[in-house]
């Protein structure tokens, strides 16, 4: 009886899944956004964060930033209006990964996540009378990996502020 029983644990124990997730948290909340241009205009819209060998890459719908002051916040939904994407690197990666005409072969993506669901907020303050404050911020986004587990413990609430001016 005891073999038995010692069987039907083991098999217990060895039909047990814990479904392999590798990706518990994205936290990127430390990181400042980044783009590829010299200075940030309204008609800027690629922004990235990079955390070592993990980026977040927001892409921004097409004039939902504004010089003016906004009343309240704008929303742009994802994926519909807006982009974002989570990838994991092979390596440590660097802005010239985004900004060189021609990527560099190495570090590899290794993992490249959509999300699937979520909102995109913008709200603009100005600052002088030529310089204003976006800040962006994301809501309830959803990413789902390639074997349909969602990403648990979201920490991308704020990407970030990005200034620009109307000189």
């Amino acid at each position: 009886m005891k073999y038995v029983l010692y069987l039907g644990f083991l098999a217990l124990l060895i039909s047990c899944n814990d479904g392999d997730l590798s990706i518990e948290t994205i936290d990127f909340d430390s990181v400042d956004p980044q783009t590829c241009e010299s200075t940030v205009t309204t008609e800027s819209t690629i922004f990235f964060k990079i955390n070592d060998d993990e980026a977040l890459i927001l892409t921004l719908q097409s004039g939902i930033l504004n010089n003016e002051v906004s009343e309240g916040e704008i929303e742009s939904t994802v994926p519909g209006q807006s982009q974002l994407v989570y990838r994991i690197f092979s390596d440590q990666v660097s802005n010239d990964y985004f900004c060189d005409a021609v990527p560099p072969i190495e570090p590899m993506v290794t993992e490249e996540i959509v999300a699937e669901s979520g909102s995109v907020f913008v709200s603009t303050i100005a600052v002088d009378t030529v310089t204003f404050e976006h800040t962006i911020r994301l809501d309830n986004i959803s990413f789902i990996t390639g074997t349909d587990e969602r990403i648990t413990d979201l920490s991308v609430n704020e990407f970030g502020i990005v200034t620009t001016s109307s000189q």
